[in-house]
């Protein structure tokens, strides 16, 4: 069967191989027909050499992480042949560790987790792949054209239920949200908020493209200027870039005892001049609260799946920019500048 793969720490060794293994069993029960697989910032840095890891005895690591497939057996009853399933992403360290024994293993204390397409888990850039019932997500029918979008919605469901933990250490009703990067998980952010009934803000530096309207189109403001010219501060921001001036400013906008959720990932290696001091009075003074969020559980996955079900269909499909057959893989691992998100075609 054909499969997209790299060669871990090699750049630029993507390739497509047209006579992959079919899966094995010991991956788990249920057999799955792949439909797509999102692209996203990760696998172009896999792609690029920065990272990514084989599991124990390959050489080749078959990449893609955000999946979409068609059950086509299921001998434990879970699924059904037929039904649309997502896998989830990151599986519990062997150990296991305190949280990764409670099924929190996207908070993983000791860094033996494992992750398909990323670290030591074959990933869903395949024709077939197989899955243990735990990590088998069921969606509804309606979300064929949509569902591989759930794992970057797991990515905000996770951030969202941890801002909703954390307001609970006082009596706190927020009504405004800035998110800050208008990208996939920027926009599914924005999504999650409205569900809510909050008063959304997303931050962005394009003037042109489908960004705007997207947010529009969710009954949100959209704003192209920067955190400090916003003339309002925001109960809760949800910072997307990753980009360090935005970060820090995004930190010192939010509100007396505001909540700001990291879920941007910088790369590193860039100092900018900051007055770490005033951020510190800030903090302190007006009781915020930051804090970081990356991958999602099981409990995350499944309200990801519930907050698609009940979005705009339409607003949904206009997220996915280009949609590519997997004979054009190479088009579709190359970044144009434009796209919100690609998704990589298998099934005719």
């Amino acid at each position: 069967m054909r499969a997209v793969t790299v060669t871990p720490g090699v750049p630029d060794s993507l390739r497509l191989v047209n006579d992959w293994p079919e899966p094995p069993s010991e991956e788990g029960a249920i057999l799955v027909e792949t439909l797509a697989v999102g692209i996203c910032g990760t696998d172009h840095e896999i792609i690029a050499g920065d990272y990514g890891k084989a599991p124990p005895g390959a050489t080749e690591l078959v990449i893609g992480h955000e999946s979409l497939g068609r059950v086509l057996e299921d001998p434990t009853g879970t699924l059904h042949p037929g039904d649309l399933v997502a896998g989830i992403v990151r599986h519990p360290d062997p150990v296991p560790c305190t949280n990764c024994a409670a099924d929190e293993w996207d908070m993983c204390r000791n860094g033996q987790y494992t992750e398909h397409g990323i670290k030591a888990l074959q990933g869903f850039a395949r024709e077939r792949w197989r899955i243990p019932p735990r990590f088998a997500v069921g969606l509804a029918p309606d979300l064929a054209e949509v569902g591989v979008l759930l794992e970057p919605t797991s990515v905000v469901a996770k951030a969202w239920d941890h801002i909703d933990r954390i307001a609970h250490r006082t009596e706190w009703q927020p009504q405004s949200v800035l998110v800050t990067g208008a990208g996939p998980i920027g926009l599914l952010a924005a999504l999650l908020a409205t569900q809510r009934g909050l008063t959304v803000h997303v931050l962005d530096r394009n003037t042109t493209g489908p960004k705007p309207g997207l947010v529009g189109a969710l009954g949100a403001s959209y704003h192209t200027s920067t955190v400090d010219e916003l003339g309002f501060e925001p109960d809760v921001v949800v910072e997307c870039t990753g980009a360090p001036a935005v970060v820090l400013e995004a930190m010192c906008k939010a509100a007396p005892i505001g909540i700001v959720c990291l879920a941007g990932m910088s790369s590193g290696g860039r100092t900018i001049d900051f007055d770490a001091g005033a951020l510190n009075r800030t903090l302190v003074l007006e009781n915020n609260v930051v804090f970081g969020s990356v991958n999602a559980n099981r409990r995350h996955w499944d309200l990801a799946a519930e907050a698609l079900t009940r979005a705009d269909p339409s607003w949904l499909e206009s997220l996915i920019t280009r949609r590519v057959p997997v004979g054009a893989y190479a088009e579709a691992y190359t970044p144009t500048g434009n796209d919100i998100k690609v998704a990589l075609e298998f099934a005719a």
